[in-house]
């Protein structure tokens, strides 16, 4: 899919106003001239202006550039159910991680993913399990990140 530049421009200055917006509500910090505020505001400044340019961008190629186009993979019922299950995927994990946990929640995705794209069913769960473990690992334990535990929070170390 080719969406013309005005499209994300919008969508990137709305994006950096609304940041801009709620960054005003953080607090100050007494005796500082900056406070916690700044680098998010200047961030999303940045990009509210990339926003007017790519929204300049696409008004001046609109005779040569629709709005939207839709490419060939769009048509393709294979890949449009690919890109549907990764985003049910997504979904998926939102709606269970808390209460399911990231161990339970994290093979279950993988192995729908894995079979959704072709692995066979006995290398997608060896692999989901693995995969799922070695991510654990690297965020829980090294990267110190807090997955949730869900079912499991009795285990919890």
């Amino acid at each position: 899919m080719k969406f013309n530049d005005a499209v994300f421009g919008a969508i990137f200055l709305v994006l950096g106003l609304a940041i801009v917006v709620h960054v005003q509500s953080f607090p100050a910090i007494p005796g500082q001239q900056v406070g916690p505020a700044l680098f998010p505001g200047l961030v999303a400044a940045g990009l509210a202006v990339c926003g007017v340019l790519l929204i300049a961008s696409g008004l001046r190629h609109r005779s040569s550039q629709p709005w939207f186009v839709a490419e060939a993979w769009t048509r393709s019922t294979r890949h449009v159910a690919g890109f549907a299950a990764v985003v049910a995927a997504v979904a998926f994990y939102i709606a269970f991680a808390n209460t399911l946990g990231f161990l339970v929640v994290g093979p279950l995705i993988l192995f729908g993913l894995f079979v959704m794209f072709g692995v066979r069913p006995a290398t997608a769960a060896l692999v989901a399990v693995v995969a799922t473990l070695v991510i654990w690992y690297a965020f829980y334990k090294l990267l110190r990140v807090p997955l949730p535990w869900g079912v499991l929070t009795k285990f919890a170390f």
